[in-house]
């Protein structure tokens, strides 16, 4: 018989549906049972595409006889963390101070007033490697609640305590200036691995947003090294497992230092970022229009990447899927991970026959040993001395997609989570813009229109996510206002229409008057009206995601930029300190934050277009202003002395002929209609 979760819209909640646990969703209710009933509470957090949340579901929480004592003794409530990320921040935060580490599945204990007691994340079904099994767990909770009550209370209440000590100060700082930033690219530098690229030791993630600030730097000082960095890191992704040579998108991360075997789950908010940056690299690379190795793959990475979150992604409303499982069946029944993805050399014959299989083996780097398990490999681009055939790879590469579509595929997660979605929407407007395809743009604006009449409400108000074009029932959180705000100002300065800068507007005055602390300056990750939990969720650090303060700082400034709007603009510095305290010290988990940095410091440049759409002057003029290495620099088009965006005010033509203007710092260049000397002006 299906539990409580039978009628929630998250995929993650509907996989226990059936579970034999009674599950409760996240809810006053559930804790008022617990109360009344005088049982403790088993917080579970995961999400959808989670490998190791779906090992402990199988393990436990189908299993009758586990399920019988959780039904027992606790209120079970499980948690979607990708739509309440708020909740999982909260006890994730809780959690890494009591153990030193986090992680999902999240196993969390608390009193009817929702104070953790206990945590951990995966437990085994036995005893395993020195961890309890879960039954050890759940029986130990259990003494320790029904003999040790007030020591239990005890510790609840200290660890409340201390979180709650745990406030951000930083956010009255002064704005990063130049010896932050020299230092944050220092400090980038020990910790770069110069012979894989990115940074740090397996297992390895993307480091997207640290390319950004690499990217931004070189392009504000012109420094060689950071540079360097960026694009190797971004030739060692691509060439590796990480990345899907026939399907195109990113893996969640490498599970080596080498990213040769990836974490198969396929998170839409690393496509997007990844996407972005690529994209970024292929601008900066591509100087002049003269192209080179480096420079062409940028531009297939990027579009890949776009067409994969199209393709793969894209649901029948327009929004974005947030993921694709790490795991799919094998052909037997049985749940593997990589299934979908890996290849043994005989797979290559059976599909290519004997030569183009030699061929295959060579290119991809497959081995008969394998590079992953049981003998299969992930399919590289190791780099090679032997020149190959473009058109017979095509051929093999076309071959090869052709028969893993016959594979079951991966499940998907289909909710449309509103932070992602905008993230996805900068990176397909740019991408669109950058390598004139339309149809990219016109993704973003389908995505961009599923978010505003389905997330936004009568008073501009963020839903965080929707399912199948019904609203979810959670409030949007910082991110979701500040990554919406910064796809919006993107597809205003791809399309020249100033509704999107009106929405980002919208969208930007709900952080000032709800995320803000008014005397600080510092944000918060949730509204000062939403749900009250046992602290208010507050991080300033890029992870996976740009943090919503990261974002925030980044989409306050542009919004500033377009618009000249000094409160957001002040905002923006504010928000800036924590990047002067933290920059300098933790470079790779400040990454979109230092990005932002970097613009501030660059101005950023605003420039306005202004001449006929169907002029092919105006269009040379708008793209040499998008394909600018400024960091940040914001772009208005449109018709001379137009209302439709702030920048376009009193810009007329010049000699009757399509005119570019740029400003920064409140002084502007002489107006131009030579493209060179805008490309000059802006750093091309």
């Amino acid at each position: 018989m299906p539990n409580r979760l039978a009628h929630e819209t998250s995929p993650y909640l509907l996989q226990h549906a059936d579970n034999p646990v009674d599950w409760w969703p996240w809810s006053a209710e559930a804790f008022e049972e617990a109360r009344r009933s005088g049982r403790p509470v088993l917080l579970s957090v995961g999400y959808s595409s989670c490998h190791w949340c779906h090992v402990m579901a199988h393990e436990s929480f189908e299993d009758q006889r586990t399920a019988d004592f959780l039904n027992t003794h606790f209120v079970n409530v499980k948690v979607d963390r990708e739509e309440r990320p708020d909740v999982d921040a909260v006890y994730m935060e809780a959690v890494q101070a009591a153990t030193g580490q986090g992680g999902w599945p999240m196993t969390v204990f608390l009193t009817p007033d929702a104070e953790p007691f206990y945590f951990g994340t995966y437990f085994p079904p036995e005893p395993r490697h020195g961890s309890p099994s879960f039954r050890q767990v759940l029986e130990g909770v259990r003494g320790a609640w029904t003999d040790r009550r007030d020591e239990v209370d005890e510790v609840a209440q200290k660890i409340v305590r201390d979180l709650a000590g745990r406030e951000i100060g930083f956010g009255d700082a002064q704005v990063p200036g130049e010896g932050e930033l020299a230092q944050a690219l220092l400090g980038l530098t020990r910790d770069y691995d110069a012979t894989h690229g990115g940074f740090g030791g397996a297992p390895k993630f993307p480091p997207s947003m640290a390319v950004e600030f690499l990217l931004r730097h070189h392009a504000r000082t012109g420094s060689e090294g950071a540079l360097q960095m960026a694009a190797d890191t971004c030739e060692h992704m691509a060439r590796g497992g990480i990345y899907d040579q026939l399907g195109g998108g990113f893996a969640r991360y490498s599970v080596d230092r080498e990213w040769v075997v990836p974490h198969f789950e396929k998170m839409l908010y690393d496509n997007a970022l990844l996407c972005r940056v690529y994209a970024h690299l292929w601008r900066t690379t591509a100087r002049g229009g003269a192209a080179d190795e480096l420079s062409d793959l940028a531009r297939r990475v990027a579009l890949e990447t776009a067409d994969f979150m199209v393709r793969e992604l894209r649901t029948d409303e327009g929004g974005f899927a947030s993921a694709l499982d790490a795991d799919s069946d094998d052909g037997t029944g049985r749940h593997v991970e990589g299934a979908y993805y890996a290849w043994t050399p005989q797979q290559l014959r059976d599909v290519l026959g004997d030569e183009d299989a030699s061929l295959a083996t060579d290119y991809f780097g497959v081995t008969e040993e394998g590079t992953f398990e049981e003998g299969a490999s992930v399919l590289q681009l190791p780099r090679s001395e032997g020149v190959f055939d473009a058109e017979r790879i095509e051929s093999v590469k076309a071959r090869l997609k052709a028969a893993r579509d016959g594979r079951p595929a991966p499940g998907r997660d289909d909710k449309v989570v509103a932070a992602w979605n905008g993230l996805a929407i900068a990176a397909l407007a740019e991408t669109g813009a950058y390598f004139d395809r339309p149809d990219l743009v016109d993704a973003a604006l389908a995505a961009a229109d599923l978010l505003v009449r389905v997330h936004l409400d009568e008073h501009a108000r963020l839903a965080r996510t929707s399912k199948d074009g019904r609203v979810g029932v959670h409030a949007g959180v910082l991110e979701d206002y500040a990554d919406v705000a910064e796809g919006f100002l993107a597809l205003a300065s791809v399309t020249g229409e100033g509704v999107w800068l009106e929405f980002a507007g919208f969208l930007l005055d709900h952080v000032l008057a709800q995320f803000t602390d008014e005397k600080s300056g510092a944000l918060y990750d949730t509204a000062a009206d939403a749900e009250k939990l046992i602290r208010r969720p507050q991080d300033p650090t890029d992870n996976a995601t740009p943090s919503g303060w990261s974002a925030a700082a980044g989409a306050l400034l542009s919004y500033a930029a377009q618009t000249g709007s000094e409160p957001h603009r002040s905002a923006a510095e504010r928000a800036l300190g924590v990047v002067k305290a933290l920059g300098p010290r933790a470079p790779r988990f400040i990454g979109w934050g230092l990005a932002t940095a970097e613009a501030q410091l660059d101005g950023p440049r605003e420039v306005a277009v202004v001449g006929p759409s169907d002029d092919p002057a105006t269009r040379e003029l708008h793209r040499a202003a998008l394909l600018a290495t400024a960091p940040g620099a914001v772009v208005a088009l449109g018709t001379a002395d137009s209302d439709e965006l702030p920048l376009l005010a009193h810009r007329s033509l010049v000699d009757n002929a399509p005119t570019a203007y740029v400003c920064r710092n409140f002084t502007c260049d002489a107006p131009t209609t030579d493209v060179d000397r805008l490309r000059a002006a802006l750093g091309r």
